[in-house]
């Protein structure tokens, strides 16, 4: 079966403080494997799709260990390549109640950041449908830009697909003065699918969309602005989040074309085990949509389930199956399922 979707990012190892302790607050980390765009990939590929990850790994324990992770989740790891380097980290301290969670990244030299120009995008894209990018690969550095930008003007090229997460970091653009508007807009410029809001085109387009407007019409502006400016573009979805305190937040997510706006009920996330990985699990579930020729209200109230789920999974990676994500959207109970 052909790889119907190839997704292109770092692979990271998470260490994160046990419970809700503070960084060091005990002798212990717990750890796991993560990563925006490969955390898509898993869950695309638990979901039954024809998932791929491209990347470059450290040529070491870690970096095979990381391979393997993926390939137990039924993720492609064929387009991934090992070189010398170390493996990306990044550390979490837990939040609860009223502190909020915390990340702290150590990324730099990476094998990925050192070598992911090399990919030949040419065999990595091959009979794939579509390939998903995020702002995070090209905040890394001038050399992961570069190859953010080269993968996205080969899908073109080749007529592939492309689905981009704004997800902008701005310690890591700050960290090299990075031109994030520039990049991320060039990127943006050979993409049909953008997961990202207001915030995410205003910084873009370099253009803050009014504070007193409400969120729905702000979304809606800077969405026809995005689809205006970026020929490509077609659909564009995204979350708002009503935050209670740090583990009750209410999630309502948002799927826009250029005619049209959709938007599923709100779902209530309380408590939250694990918020990290809830955005990719909703763009998953909306690529999952698009993948399975669902219609849009369903695509959304899919990725929105998805996402509740992630926020009660420990890790990075979201494990539900797709029978598992309807379970949810169409019960009517949580009782115990026996």
């Amino acid at each position: 079966m052909n790889t119907r979707i190839v997704c292109f990012g770092e692979v990271l190892i998470r260490l994160s403080a046990p419970d809700t302790q503070m960084l060091l607050q005990s002798h212990r980390l717990d750890v796991c494997f993560g990563g925006a765009e490969a955390n898509v990939a898993v869950s695309l590929a638990r979901f039954g799709h024809a998932a791929a990850m491209a990347g470059i790994l450290p040529d070491n324990g870690l970096g095979r260990a990381a391979r393997d992770e993926l390939r137990k989740h039924g993720v492609d790891v064929g387009r991934l390549a090992f070189e010398a380097g170390r493996m990306g980290l990044y550390f979490l301290t837990p939040g609860a109640g009223q502190r909020p969670s915390q990340v702290l990244y150590d990324r730099a030299d990476s094998a990925f950041s050192r070598a992911a120009g090399g990919i030949d995008w040419d065999q990595a894209l091959a009979g794939a449908e579509w390939l998903h990018v995020s702002g995070v690969t090209p905040a890394i550095g001038p050399a992961t830009a570069e190859a953010a930008l080269t993968a996205v003007r080969a899908a073109s090229r080749l007529g592939v697909k492309v689905s981009m997460d704004g997800n902008y970091r701005a310690s890591l653009w700050a960290a090299w003065d990075g031109d994030a508007p520039a990049i991320l807009g060039e990127m943006l410029s050979h993409a049909e699918l953008l997961f990202g809001d207001h915030r995410d085109i205003g910084l873009i387009l370099g253009r803050p969309y009014e504070a007193g407007a409400n969120a729905e019409t702000l979304r809606r502006q800077a969405a026809d602005q995005a689809f205006q400016v970026f020929p490509k573009l077609r659909r564009l979805a995204c979350t708002d989040r009503v935050q209670h305190n740090v583990n009750h937040h209410d999630l309502t997510g948002f799927l826009l074309d250029r005619a049209n706006t959709w938007r599923s009920a709100p779902r209530s996330l309380n408590p939250i085990v694990d918020r990290i990985g809830g955005g990719d699990a909703f763009a998953a579930g909306v690529l999952h949509g698009l993948l399975s020729g669902l219609d849009e209200t369903t695509t959304l109230d899919f990725a929105v389930a998805a996402a509740a789920l992630k926020h009660a999974t420990p890790g990075d990676f979201n494990l539900a199956t797709v029978a598992e994500v309807e379970d949810l959207r169409t019960a009517e109970s949580l009782d115990v399922r026996r």
